[in-house]
């Protein structure tokens, strides 16, 4: 198994609803940001991933536009990305 195919397989076990295109970004996100990953970095691969399935989603607008409560919507993301971060970066 490739290291990517880990990353992969770690963030679909955490996030087993997670559309298999949304959890590649979310990997990139886990390679080369880390721990140090943000909500806005979470909302920004998931606004790439969804304007090519749905462009006139709501919440496709930049990421200090949108309420905190939707913001908080992303941080189990981030959290799975910085677990996973953890593991590969030991």
């Amino acid at each position: 198994m490739s290291y990517i195919s880990a990353t992969v397989e770690r963030l679909t076990e955490i996030l087993d609803d997670c559309p298999a295109e949304l959890i590649d970004l979310y990997g990139l996100l886990a390679h080369v940001k880390g721990e140090s990953t943000t909500l806005e970095d979470v909302h920004e691969a998931w606004a790439f991933w969804k304007n090519r399935i749905d462009p006139s989603h709501r919440s496709l607008i930049e990421f200090n536009k949108l309420t905190v409560e939707v913001q908080e919507l992303d941080r189990k993301y981030m959290e799975a990305i910085h677990a996973v971060a953890k593991i590969i970066n030991r």
